[in-house]
């Protein structure tokens, strides 16, 4: 775990808090998924710091200690403007554009900001179990769980817990809810609720974001790559198949993939070891070309 925290200033003017792992070395963005924190990274920013590089990892516009964005402004596009700024700011501290390591959401911030927004803007893109099209029930299912108890929180950690281990009965539950209590924030009521602003998972529960014309950015990002890139699939994905895979890699010809097997769509939670295996075998692939 890091003990360095800084801040950006993201797209709108908007705080974004960071937590920084190594010193000196090539730059990379760690950008979590949508309802997590910047501590989702922990352990993926301890083993890239060892290899030599510098890492930051972000809590995301309206999660964690990053600005709520009092206008709502959560779509895709939104995050991905962040990232350009993101980049904008480490390219000109370090010299060099960040590798951006992107889960779900951040994977898609990642890809919109490269793809579409700022060609040139990251210098490698790893996507971590998204790809432009998604499976609509994997999807749907998430979204339901984010805002099942948005509103009404939890009595307990131990209850958010419960919620998660049903939600995820393949995952091993964690001796200490130490990690877990990151992701949430204690009200005034006692209760507690996720550390994120409900109107993230509104919106997109009500599709106020075309998924449509949401894909539509999502496949032309793709085929605009022209740099690096691993898609990393969890072996259980409720959202990456087998035929995703094979569109992406009609997209992005030159694209790498690595399956983790047993993991689900919370590729580096379910299986950090073999995750970070993976991303750093591509990290030192790229440092030796």
């Amino acid at each position: 775990m890091s003990d360095r925290t800084r801040s950006f200033t993201g797209a709108d003017g908007n705080r974004l808090v960071a937590d920084e792992f190594g010193d000196g070395g090539r730059p990379a963005l760690l950008l979590h998924g949508g309802g997590q924190t910047r501590h989702a990274w922990d352990a993926t920013g301890v083993r890239l710091a060892e290899r030599g590089l510098h890492a930051w990892s972000v809590d995301l516009r309206g999660h964690g200690d990053s600005d709520w964005v009092a206008s709502g402004a959560y779509d895709f596009l939104d995050y991905a403007r962040d990232v350009v700024a993101l980049s904008d700011t480490l390219a000109g501290e370090t010299g060099q554009r960040p590798i951006a390591i992107g889960a779900s959401l951040g994977g898609i911030a990642s890809l919109m900001a490269e793809g579409k927004l700022r060609p040139g803007a990251l210098s490698a893109l790893v996507l971590v179990d998204i790809t432009p099209r998604m499976d609509p029930s994997g999807v749907s299912k998430i979204l339901s769980f984010m805002a099942d108890r948005v509103e009404d929180g939890f009595a307990t950690v131990e209850e958010a817990a419960d919620a998660i281990a049903s939600y995820l009965p393949h995952r091993a539950r964690p001796s200490s809810l130490d990690g877990l209590a990151k992701n949430l924030r204690q009200h005034s009521d006692g209760r507690f609720r996720w550390h994120w602003d409900p109107r993230f998972i509104q919106n997109k529960h009500a599709h106020d974001e075309d998924p449509h014309r949401a894909e539509e950015d999502l496949v032309a990002a793709a085929r605009a790559l022209d740099l690096p890139v691993l898609l990393v699939r969890g072996g259980k994905s409720e959202l990456v198949t087998d035929a995703h895979v094979e569109e992406f890699l009609t997209l992005v010809p030159h694209a790498e993939v690595s399956d983790v097997a047993g993991a689900g769509h919370m590729v580096a939670g379910d299986r950090n070891d073999v995750f970070a295996g993976a991303v750093v075998s591509f990290l030192d692939r790229l440092a030796a070309a």
